[in-house]
């Protein structure tokens, strides 16, 4: 049985949300528009298993090759990246550090994204697109100094990231990844949001990464270094987290840029993402034109 799951898409130039069951899509923008706009206002208000339930007694809408998708939180205020996040990863830069005594974190825009089978776009400036499978947090309480013990409370829902990286352009500078992690529409979020129950849905999840079906990456969420009740106290230390943030908690082992020599994504290209409890995250990859 599929898990509860909440879409952004796009029909016939409209931006619509709705439940996403196997026969089609229901549309709950429909329904819900006036109380929620879009799901990110369904989100602050806790109201993500009321629209569940709500779309449980109603038949689709709309077919599932009807729709364009998109990232399923609109313009969230915050997208907050987790980099070398699980045990091997480390090792993989070959530098012979010890394993971090606190996660590195960057910054994406929403436009670097795009939603589930949208095509990556590998940019003129660079051949070096490469593929990180991550599970992705969506906040639906706001707060500040959260402790550990409550920080899962905080949680709404979960979703998949292809977090699209542009290699060379993160050695430009000395310190910063920010360039080569925010090219327009090298990244994807979605297919959808599967609304939070409790920590046990979270706790073990097997994550995958496929290209052209080829197993790349393949991992568990409880190998994490830093795990999800850590990163949301580490990071409300410094920020606010609000409804519709987003954090993604880092990728295992086996991007594109670690195999000698090295495996970039190119045009043609299809990667999907997939995790025990939410779907599958697919994306073909064209070159900017």
């Amino acid at each position: 049985m599929s898990p509860p799951r909440l879409a952004t898409y796009s029909i016939d130039g409209a931006t619509r949300y709705g439940a996403v069951t196997d026969n089609g899509i229901v549309d709950l923008s429909a329904r819900f528009a006036k109380e929620f706009p879009t799901l990110r206002e369904a989100i602050a208000a806790g109201a993500l298993m009321r629209l569940v339930d709500d779309a449980a007694r109603r038949a689709p809408d709309h077919a599932l090759d009807a729709v364009t998708w998109l990232p399923p939180t609109p313009a969230p205020e915050k997208i907050i990246c987790i980099g070398v996040n699980y045990p091997d990863r480390n090792a993989e830069y070959k530098d012979g550090s010890d394993a971090p005594k606190y996660p590195s974190m960057f910054m994406r825009t929403p436009r670097s994204f795009v939603g589930h089978d949208t095509p990556l776009v590998r940019p003129r400036a660079s051949t070096q697109l490469d593929y990180e499978g991550e599970l992705a947090l969506v906040i639906g309480k706001a707060g500040r100094h959260i402790p550990e013990s409550a920080a899962l409370d905080h949680i709404a829902a979960i979703a998949l990231c292809n977090e699209g990286t542009i290699r060379d352009w993160v050695r430009h500078a000395k310190f910063n990844v920010t360039q080569g992690k925010n090219f327009d529409c090298t990244g994807s979020l979605g297919p959808w949001i599967v609304p939070y129950t409790d920590e046990a849905q979270i706790a073990d999840i097997r994550l995958t990464t496929r290209v052209n079906g080829e197993t790349r990456q393949d991992d568990r969420t409880g190998r994490l270094i830093f795990g999800f009740r850590y990163l949301i106290n580490y990071i409300s230390t410094f920020t606010t987290l609000v409804p519709g943030d987003v954090i993604v908690t880092g990728t295992p082992t086996g991007a594109g840029a670690r195999f000698d020599p090295p495996r970039y994504l190119k045009p043609g290209d299809v990667v999907e993402i997939e995790a025990e409890g939410v779907g599958v995250l697919r994306n073909g990859v064209v070159d900017e034109t």
